[in-house]
């Protein structure tokens, strides 16, 4: 398992060792590796070998304190509540009040105030120990797919693309300079567009990322068209038919 250079709180789990029937787990179709912090206070190193044979890249600590230093250079965080340091409620939260990496909760608690504490704290999903390992699976592959992006880095909380600019962290858009007002889905979608210049973003994954996939597909068109008057041209966002949309050049 990979270890991460961090402070002595850091506690990576140990490698689980290649052996006879470790192969029984096969990765899911479609799945892509991801890297996975799990926090556990009791170091499952079981589970971090099964993450490993679906593909993913684990990283286990056992404190909430070394979690909080972790979770940035994760793509998903499995977070148990029963930590020796902290209670994973906070930890949780604390999460959630800087970024929007997925946590799915993986405890023992099995009532239902839990199960609500827990998602009021900001977990994406809960999931209850015992638990088979390819549901967990799908829910990590679900969580992703309802991950609209994590924060830049510190320092990094800007996008410039041409004469557009994106503040992040105060989700302002400006054009030459000039600020052009945006409502809160608009920004959004323009905001996941520009994380990923040069690539198109086909139109299913726009509408699972902004909208949650609750919605139709002239959704995105309305959005697109109010996005280009804003932005005084239709060149901002090129429509690739039949996949989806891309940043454009203005």
């Amino acid at each position: 398992m990979s270890q991460l250079q961090a402070p002595a709180l850091l506690e990576p789990y140990a490698p689980v060792p290649a052996g006879p029937g470790r192969d029984a787990v096969r990765p899911l179709p479609g799945v892509i590796g991801r890297r996975i912090l799990v926090v556990d206070g009791g170091g499952d190193d079981a589970l971090a070998d099964q993450l490993r044979r679906h593909g993913h890249d684990p990283v286990g600590v056992r404190q909430g304190g070394a979690a909080l230093q972790a979770y940035g250079s994760a793509d998903l965080v499995l977070l148990d509540l029963d930590l020796p340091d902290l209670d994973g409620l906070e930890v949780c939260r604390a999460i959630r009040a800087t970024s929007r990496v997925p946590v799915i909760i993986l405890t023992a608690r099995q009532s239902e105030i839990d199960c609500v504490l827990g998602l009021q704290a900001g977990a994406d999903d809960y999931v209850t120990k015992p638990y088979r390992f390819r549901e967990l699976a799908a829910r990590i592959e679900a969580a992703m797919r309802r991950t609209r992006w994590q924060p830049l880095a510190a320092g990094a909380q800007e996008i410039r693309h041409g004469r557009l600019r994106i503040d992040v962290g105060s989700r302002e858009v400006s054009v030459g300079g000039a600020r052009v007002p945006l409502t809160r889905k608009e920004f959004d979608l323009l905001c996941l567009l520009a994380q990923h210049p040069d690539t198109v973003v086909p139109r299913k994954q726009l509408l699972q990322q902004v909208w949650g996939g609750s919605w139709s597909r002239r959704t995105v068109d309305t959005h697109v068209s109010s996005l280009r008057g804003k932005l005084g041209g239709s060149g901002w966002i090129v429509t690739v038919r039949g996949v989806g949309f891309m940043l454009g050049e203005g």
